[in-house]
């Protein structure tokens, strides 16, 4: 499964040590988060996945849909591992990604780091939720407690409840999580959340390469 990307450079530098990655929503593509470009430190590489279903002109999904914030577990682990052959092919050797994903691509962003744990730094999860199940590195999380920003709308109907309950428990229990919400916002991104967002990404990154 080989997928298709947009990106800031047409060859990321052998000395970027973190690479962003944009993953989008159910029914987008790799186009639909580039405008968050912006909210990323001066000088940070970023790179934006087209989801590997297509389910409509244009439009893409990282899984089916079934039960709704429930998926069922092949395919978000096909996903997965897709995102991470496309990081191995695509970034010079030890970078990590900080994946920036929306709704569906929040789970992406989040499976990510509890798939691989040691590749991922300061994922955000706007508008998103967490797989139901023990991942591969939820017991390493749990010790190591990486920053995680979340970030949804206090309107949002879109995310199945028990799945926003379950990401409310899981979060805290493994990550150290810079988490927010928004009066009067649905599913989606407002200037508030990208000013929290960029705030979140300006404090870790730096730490990062200092």
């Amino acid at each position: 499964m080989t997928l298709h990307a947009i990106a800031s450079a047409e060859r990321f530098d052998d000395t970027a040590s973190v690479v962003a990655v944009f993953l989008h929503g159910f029914g987008s593509n790799e186009r639909d988060l580039v405008g968050l470009a912006p909210a990323l430190p001066t000088g940070i590489p970023w790179a934006s996945l087209r989801a590997p279903i297509a389910v409509g002109s244009g439009a893409h999904a990282w899984f089916p849909i079934g039960e709704p914030g429930n998926p069922d577990p092949a395919p978000v682990a096909a996903a997965t591992d897709a995102i991470l052959a496309w990081a191995d092919a695509a970034l010079p050797a030890g970078a990590r990604i900080t994946p920036i994903g929306f709704s569906q691509g929040g789970l992406m962003a989040s499976q990510l780091l509890r798939t691989a744990p040691e590749r991922v730094l300061a994922p955000v999860i706007l508008g998103g939720f967490v797989q139901a199940g023990e991942q591969p590195g939820d017991r390493m999380l749990a010790t190591t407690r990486p920053a995680v920003f979340s970030g949804r709308g206090e309107d949002d109907r879109i995310i199945a409840a028990p799945a926003v309950a379950r990401t409310d428990a899981w979060l805290p229990a493994h990550v150290t999580l810079t988490a927010r919400t928004y009066p009067g916002l649905g599913h989606g991104i407002d200037a508030r959340m990208l000013r929290d967002v960029r705030e979140f990404l300006a404090d870790e990154l730096a730490v990062a390469d200092a």
